[in-house]
């Protein structure tokens, strides 16, 4: 996979086209962990210009999902059995940063710890999610 992020960008919202449709940008994928940005919309947002919770959750979930990708067997997907999100703080304007790292990789579950943070450093969400190793 390329570790060019708009190359990876690229292939990341072909492949999983809800990345693009949340504006998922800048995102690199390694065995370490995934790493993405995504901006404040107006059109994410709940009262008060807040980004949007399911908004913030489909973020980690996306990049949790890309996190479990590379320790899947040939040809396995992945899919969320299970997420927990705890919301720190609201996002009223600029970007997000989205990280995920693995927890834990197994052969039939990958746990992995998404953060989301504000521009200025600050904690925005905590989810830990667990995704099953769908072999064909």
């Amino acid at each position: 996979m390329s570790t060019n992020p708009v190359d990876m960008t690229a292939s990341v919202h072909q492949s999983m086209p809800f990345a693009a449709a949340i504006r998922l940008r800048n995102v690199l994928v390694s065995s370490e962990g995934v790493t993405a940005l995504a901006d404040w919309a107006p059109e994410h947002c709940t009262a008060n210009g807040t980004l949007h919770g399911g908004y913030l959750m489909s973020l980690a979930d996306t990049i949790g999902a890309l996190c479990a990708g590379p320790h899947l067997p040939e040809g396995a997907g992945t899919t969320t059995t299970e997420s927990k999100t705890n919301f720190l703080r609201p996002v009223t304007a600029g970007a997000v940063t989205i990280t995920a790292t693995p927890v834990n990789v197994g052969r039939t579950l990958v746990v992995v710890q998404t953060d989301i943070t504000r521009e200025d450093g600050k904690l925005v969400t905590r989810t830990t999610q667990t995704q099953l190793v769908l072999t064909r």
